[in-house]
């Protein structure tokens, strides 16, 4: 699909989970195709498209994401969440593939009842 050529750039976000915690409380198993919550003082508006690099506890690569905002916790959000986005992973087999990968590490911590960044 091409892109208009005066339609903004998706903005590149960067994101290096270091531990399975950190991932929990990141992952946004809600959304179907699978999410991820990225801090960021950036403003978004739902809908905005973004791409981020994703780095998971223990893997060597990182795992290009182009998505959409799907969640904004905004400045002062209340319980003490951080600010930033949750991108919706889109629905394609390398996102497939990531969210199985997101499940695969965490294992229980999925059914935890531990608060994450989002719901």
């Amino acid at each position: 699909m091409a892109t208009p050529a005066n339609a903004p750039r998706p903005s590149v976000m960067q994101l290096n989970i270091k531990d399975k915690a950190m991932l929990h409380a990141s992952f946004i198993p809600l959304f179907a195709e699978g999410g991820i919550f990225v801090p960021t003082t950036r403003e978004y508006r739902l809908g905005d498209d973004v791409y981020v690099l994703l780095s998971l506890p223990e893997q060597p690569q990182r795992y290009p994401v182009a998505g959409k905002v799907a969640w904004v916790n905004p400045a002062r959000a209340g319980g003490g969440r951080t600010q930033g986005v949750g991108v919706r992973f889109p629905d394609d087999d390398k996102a497939r593939q990531l969210k199985l990968k997101i499940e695969e590490i965490l294992g229980a911590l999925l059914g935890s009842d531990k608060p994450t960044q989002t719901i």
